[in-house]
């Protein structure tokens, strides 16, 4: 199994309960697909570095899983349609 970090922007102009569900619903994504949540990080709310969508600001999620070498294909394909996400990026974390 490799670590992986999956980043998730969420639209900060929607509700708390909105929000939340929306990070629980990538989770889900993740056991889905197999893999098993580690921790999840909440940066909270951030100035984004550029205008996405006519929006300043964002949530930012950091959430570390372990999972097999397909999962984060499966589970980029899924986060993609997902409505009140923003921006995302899934990357695999060097064993250091």
């Amino acid at each position: 199994m490799n670590k992986y970090e999956l980043a998730l922007v969420v639209n900060a102009k929607v509700e708390d309960e909105v929000r939340d569900a929306t990070v629980e619903k990538a989770k889900e994504y993740i056991t889905r697909f197999g893999g098993t949540i580690t921790n999840v990080d909440d940066w909270g709310k951030k100035r984004l570095a550029y205008e996405i969508q006519k929006m300043r600001e964002g949530f930012y999620y950091f959430i570390q899983f372990d999972a097999e070498a397909d999962c984060p294909a499966q589970l980029e394909n899924s986060v993609r349609i997902m409505d009140n996400v923003i921006r995302f990026l899934c990357v695999r974390q060097d064993e250091a």
